[in-house]
């Protein structure tokens, strides 16, 4: 039991990188082993939803678990999917491999970490099978994108503005369209139009038809902004376009987003960078809805700092109200942009969950500046790589969503 509450305890602290299962099926279901999806060819159970869902227990993901599971699971066929087509499939040593490193993150053995999830009734192969899908992903990005991240020294030198000591400041246009699953379709054929635009007032005028962020009045237009301050998977996304270019659609949970450049500049001074951001995010059924959206203002009239937080969610169940402090690079990619265009406690409701049923009261409760050290220039332009490799392997997996047969039970 020791082991087991130990375990949990290092387990928890995964939780916010783990988007695992849900949706736990009763007991009195009359066939765990019915098929509750179909994707493509391949089938989900209700015996594989209720595992992931006790998987989510022990791991303390944040979230509606029934359907983070099931949206997970559904990846998770896509991924293999992908992979076995590519002509991919991990080795059993590689599988075991993954395991251990998995388990090592909570500083367990592969033993250990399996022994505490089934003391929670989660099988051996549940964990064997997440792992799996995973790997499977993970090689197919590499062997499909690796050729396309490539860096120059130039963009290199752009990302650390190293040049004179200054660094990177950008002019952006946003447009943050809501894409709950019956519009998904429609809202990913707008945006790809949308992307081609190259003209900031066209641009303006679709941001402010569509875009569901405060800065839909002004055409979606943002001030000077420091490159650093933006998301990482977004960074390199921004310095690939030249003026009045823009972004790929970019998915993001219920919704799609573009960035057009308007103006890059070299500022002259250093900006700082932080090592934890510290945000809450207080979940408020509804939605968008006009009664929703005018309980948040009416809200964010009271509320001056994130503890204030705790008083609105008291009596409420614990998952309403999420607060976190987290390195920039670990922060959701749309949660990270909107804290980018925050005051610590100011407040973003352009941001939603649950396909489009939740609305997220998003405040910056304030930023740990980080300590100045020489950067390590490789390590940089690989983890540049690596955040253009995410933000190709997302889109793929979108793609693949949208070109999926899905049928849920």
């Amino acid at each position: 039991m020791q082991l087991l509450n130990t375990s949990i305890r290092k387990l928890s602290a995964l939780a916010l990188g783990v988007t695992l299962a849900l949706g736990p099926v009763t007991a009195e279901a009359q066939n765990l082993f019915a098929p509750v999806i179909k994707i493509n060819d391949s089938v989900v159970t209700a015996y594989e939803l209720d595992q992931r869902a006790r998987m989510l227990t022990v791991l303390r993901a944040p979230g509606n678990a029934q359907e983070l599971a099931r949206e997970q699971l559904i990846d998770d066929r896509l991924r293999i999917q992908a992979a076995e087509a590519a002509g991919i499939v991990p080795s059993e040593e590689e599988v075991l491999d993954g395991m251990t490193e998995f388990a090592g993150r909570a500083n367990l053995s592969r033993e250990e970490f399996i022994q505490a999830l089934e003391g929670n009734g989660v099988s051996a192969q549940t964990f064997r099978d997440f792992v799996r899908a995973g790997l499977s992903w993970r090689l197919l990005v590499q062997a499909r994108f690796a050729g396309r991240v490539n860096l120059s020294e130039a963009e290199v030198d752009r990302a650390l503005g190293a040049s004179g000591g200054s660094s990177v400041r950008v002019l952006l246009s946003e447009i943050i369209m809501p894409a709950p699953p019956p519009q998904a379709d429609a809202v990913r054929a707008r945006a790809e139009r949308i992307s081609q635009i190259t003209s900031e007032a066209e641009f303006s005028a679709q941001a402010r038809q569509f875009s569901a962020t405060a800065t839909r009045g002004a055409g979606g237009r943002l001030p000077w902004q420091n490159l650093d301050d933006l998301p990482p998977v977004l960074r390199p996304l921004v310095l690939a376009l030249a003026p009045g270019e823009v972004t790929d659609p970019i998915p993001i949970p219920n919704a799609i987003a573009l960035f057009q450049l308007r103006d890059i500049e070299e500022a002259g001074y250093t900006a700082p960078t932080y090592s934890a951001i510290e945000y809450a995010a207080y979940y408020m059924p509804g939605g968008r809805s006009d009664a929703t959206l005018a309980q948040a203002r009416v809200l964010a009239s009271k509320v001056d700092r994130c503890d204030d937080l705790y008083a609105v969610a008291q009596g409420q169940p614990a998952e309403v109200l999420e607060r976190q402090a987290l390195p920039p690079s670990d922060i959701p990619t749309d949660i990270a942009f909107e804290l980018s265009k925050l005051d610590p406690g100011e407040v973003s409701t352009a941001l939603t969950r649950s396909n489009g049923q939740t609305l997220v009261f998003l405040m910056l409760c304030g930023r740990t500046a980080e300590m100045n050290e020489d950067v390590d220039r490789d390590q940089f332009a690989l983890g540049l790589r690596n955040q253009r490799l995410n933000s190709l392997a997302e889109s793929y997996l979108s793609q693949l969503r949208a070109d999926a047969r899905i049928v849920t039970q």
